[in-house]
C-alpha cells in the first residue's frame, strides 16, 4: 500500500473510533465551512469517510444542508435509485437532482435562485431553521410559477420538448419538471399525508383499506388545493405513491382501486379517480422486469425478483377483472411476454449446462490430479436453483411449458447420470480418481439444490462407499 494509502486508511480508523457524537458534531461543522465557502484541506475526503461511517453503522445524524437539498426535501418520498431514463409513475431518478438543479439556477429563475440561495446558506449558517424555511418556501413558489409557464409553452411540441431535455440535462427532462411541479403544488397536503399513513402495512384490506382511502379524501379537502381537480388528481397519484412505499407486497395498492369502484371490472374500476393505482402497480413492475434483466445478465440471483413479480401478476389477474381487452390487460400481458423472452433461453440452457459439466470422460482425456472447474460448478448450480425457482412462479410468468421440460431434464439425468458417475469413481485409477470425485461431489451439490439435503446426504454415503470399495479391490490385487 502506498503512503497516502496508508494515511486514508489511518484517517478511516481514526473516524470509526470516534464516538457517534463526535461524529455528528464534525459533520456539522465541516459542512458549516462549506456554506461560508472555506476551503479546507482534505475536508471532502473526511466529510466522505464520516458519511461512509454513519451509513454503514446506520447512525442518524442531522445534516446542516444547502439550498439545493432543502428545495428538493419535499420529493425525498418520491426519489429512487435508478436510471435517469426510466418510466415509473410519480418518481424521479435521484441522480437527476442535479442538472435539474443547474437547469433552476442557470436558465429557469437565474437572479432569484442565486439570490434566495445565498439567503438561505446565511440562515442556516445561523442557524435560523424558520428562516431558512420560508425562504426555501419563497424559492419553491417562484421556481412553481416558472415551471407552469414553461410547460405550458412547450406543450406537445416535441421539438420544444428536445430542447427543454438538452437544457435540463435529463432523457425525462418534460416528465421531470412535470413531477417537479406538480409535488411542489400540493406539497402541504402531502406533507399532512405522510404523517397520517401507516409506517408500514404487511396486509392491506380491509380496515387499512377504508382509512387509506379516507385519509387521501383528507387531503384531497385540504384548503391549500382551492379546490382544484388537477391538483387533488395529483394528490391522489403522488399520495398512492407514498402509500404503496409502506405496502409490503406493492401490487396490493390496486385494492384501493376496486374498492373506491365496488367492483373488480376493470374497465368501472378505470372510471375512478384511484384508478391510477393500477397504472402505477403496472410502472413498478415494468421497473421490476427491468431489474431482473440487469441482474440476469450480471450474473446475480433473481429469485427474489421472480417471486416478487409473480405475486404481483397474481395479484392483478386474481383480484381485477382483465379479461376484456383493455389498456391494463395489454400491458400485463407485455410484462408477462417480456420476462418470458428474457428466461426461457437460459432455464431452456440449463440442461445442457449439467450435462457437459457431468459428463463422464474417457481415463485418457483427464490429466493426472486435475479437478473440474470449480467456478463452473458454482455458475451451473445458480443455473439449476434457478430452474428450480422458476417452478414455483412459471404460471403467472408466461414460463411453464420451457420450465417443465428443463426441469424434467434435469432431474432425469442427474438420476441417471450421478449413478455413471459413482460407478466411474469406483473404477477409477489413482490418476483419474480427483477428477471423478470432483465430477460426483458437483453431483451432490445439483442434487442438493433440486431434491434436497436428504437425498444428497445419502449420495454422500454412496460415494464414501464407492471410494472403499475401490480402495478394497486395489488391495485384493496387490495381494
Amino acid at each position: 500500500m502506498t503512503s497516502d494509502g496508508q494515511s486514508v486508511e489511518r484517517l478511516r480508523e481514526y473516524l470509526r473510533n470516534l464516538k457517534p457524537e463526535a461524529r455528528a458534531m464534525l459533520i456539522a461543522e465541516l459542512e458549516r465551512a462549506q456554506l461560508r465557502g472555506d476551503d479546507m484541506a482534505g475536508s471532502e475526503l473526511v466529510l466522505e469517510e464520516l458519511r461512509r461511517t454513519i451509513r454503514a453503522e446506520a447512525q442518524q445524524v442531522p445534516r446542516i444542508g444547502d439550498a439545493a437539498r432543502l428545495f428538493f426535501m419535499p420529493f425525498e418520498p418520491f426519489l429512487i435509485d435508478a436510471a435517469a431514463d426510466h418510466k415509473r409513475v410519480g418518481r424521479i431518478a435521484r441522480l437527476s437532482l442535479e442538472p435539474i438543479w443547474g437547469w433552476i439556477g442557470r436558465d429557469l429563475i437565474p437572479a432569484e435562485a442565486k439570490a434566495l440561495t445565498e439567503d438561505i446558506n446565511r440562515a442556516l449558517l445561523a442557524d435560523d431553521k424558520t428562516k431558512a424555511d420560508q425562504l426555501v418556501r419563497a424559492l419553491h413558489e417562484r421556481a412553481t410559477l416558472r415551471m407552469r409557464e414553461t410547460l405550458a409553452t412547450v406543450g406537445a411540441d416535441e421539438k420544444a420538448q428536445r430542447r427543454l431535455a438538452i437544457q435540463v440535462g435529463t432523457p425525462r427532462a418534460t416528465e421531470d419538471v412535470a413531477t417537479l411541479l406538480h409535488v411542489l403544488e400540493v406539497r402541504d397536503a402531502l406533507a399532512d399525508l405522510v404523517k397520517r399513513l401507516p409506517n408500514y402495512v404487511r396486509v392491506f384490506e380491509r380496515e387499512l383499506i377504508e382509512q387509506a382511502k379516507v385519509h387521501i379524501d383528507t387531503a384531497c379537502a385540504a384548503k391549500s388545493l382551492g379546490g382544484d381537480a388537477a391538483r387533488k388528481a395529483d394528490v391522489i397519484r403522488y399520495g398512492l405513491v407514498l402509500l404503496m412505499s409502506r405496502l409490503a407486497a406493492p401490487w396490493q395498492l390496486i385494492r384501493l382501486a376496486t374498492r373506491v369502484a365496488e367492483s373488480d371490472v376493470a374497465a368501472r374500476v378505470a372510471e375512478t379517480p384511484y384508478a391510477v393505482a393500477v397504472t402505477i402497480v403496472l410502472s413498478e413492475m415494468e421497473a421490476t422486469v427491468s431489474d431482473l434483466r440487469t441482474a440476469f445478465k450480471a450474473g446475480k440471483p433473481v429469485t427474489s425478483i421472480l417471486k416478487e413479480l409473480h405475486g404481483a401478476a397474481r395479484g392483478l389477474r386474481t383480484e381485477m377483472d382483465l379479461s376484456v381487452e383493455s389498456t391494463w390487460s395489454r400491458q400485463l400481458a407485455a410484462i408477462r411476454s417480456d420476462v418470458s423472452n428474457l428466461l426461457k433461453s437460459e432455464i431452456d440452457a440449463a440442461p445442457g449446462r449439467v450435462r457437459r459439466l457431468l459428463r463422464p470422460p474417457p481415463a485418457k482425456e483427464i490429466r493426472p490430479g486435475s479437478t473440474v472447474d470449480s467456478i463452473e460448478v458454482e455458475d451451473v448450480q445458480a443455473r439449476v436453483e434457478f430452474v428450480n425457482a422458476c417452478r414455483n412462479y412459471a404460471g403467472e410468468l408466461a414460463l411453464s411449458e420451457v420450465t417443465v421440460r428443463a426441469y424434467s431434464e434435469l432431474t432425469q439425468y442427474l438420476e441417471t447420470g450421478t449413478k455413471v458417475l459413482l460407478d466411474a469413481l469406483r473404477h477409477a485409477e489413482a490418476r483419474e480418481r480427483p477428477f471423478r470425485q470432483s465430477q460426483v461431489d458437483a453431483a451432490i451439490r445439483l442434487c442438493r439444490s433440486l431434491f434436497g439435503a436428504e437425498y444428497a446426504e445419502l449420495l454422500t454415503k454412496a460415494a464414501d462407499v464407492a471410494v472403499q470399495a475401490a480402495t478394497t479391490e486395489r488391495k485384493s490385487v496387490r495381494a
